[in-house]
């Protein structure tokens, strides 16, 4: 029985996990189409009780942040507008990121290195410094991200908002982590890497 109610328990926290990774890539969407169909409160009320969820089902204090942040910032902010405060969601998502992989590269290991080391335990010094550089491009892609996404919240437009944050920041994510992909191998070549 102990067996099975494990493999149950799997399969629950993978069900879990992928509806959470489905909501926020559907949140612009739920907004866009929701804003109009429901009050902001209520959409705010259910924001919470899904970023209370996501903080329950992430394993450490450093994955819990973002969601933590991001749920006090939607209050405070919706606290005036809940409209603007459920479209700044995105913003303070991007600067919560950016700021833990901007403090991991003041305190090492960086993100990307800390992620690369589950697999790979031991890597020379040069790996270390390109992951310490693909660490640093995200740090930047989220702070440009969270500078387009308050642009369009700024914008006024539903639909400018929504086309960013739920399609073109997506692709420029892709597009990010193919280009890491495609040059990992390089520097993986480059000489002195044993």
């Amino acid at each position: 029985m102990s067996s099975t109610s494990s493999t149950i328990g799997s399969r629950l926290a993978r069900s879990l996990n992928l509806a959470g990774l489905l909501a926020v890539i559907a949140y612009p969407f739920a907004i866009y189409f929701g804003l109009g169909r429901f009050s902001p409160r209520i959409m705010i009320a259910g924001l919470l009780v899904l970023l209370g969820l996501r903080m329950y089902r992430s394993p450490n204090g450093r994955g819990r942040l973002p969601y933590l942040v991001g749920g006090l910032g939607v209050v405070i902010i919706a606290a005036r507008s809940p409209s603007v405060g459920l479209r700044a969601y995105p913003i303070l998502i991007s600067l919560t990121l950016a700021s833990v992989f901007a403090y991991s590269l003041l305190r090492p290991p960086p993100i990307i290195e800390q992620i690369a080391r589950m697999r790979r335990p031991h890597m020379p010094p040069r790996i270390v410094t390109y992951l310490r550089n693909v660490t640093i491009v995200w740090t930047g892609f989220f702070l440009l991200n969270a500078a387009i996404s308050t642009a369009t919240v700024v914008s006024g437009s539903i639909k400018l908002w929504t086309l960013y944050n739920g399609f073109v920041s997506y692709l420029i994510i892709g597009a990010i982590l193919a280009g890491e992909l495609l040059l990992r191998p390089a520097a993986d070549d480059l000489p002195g890497n044993a």
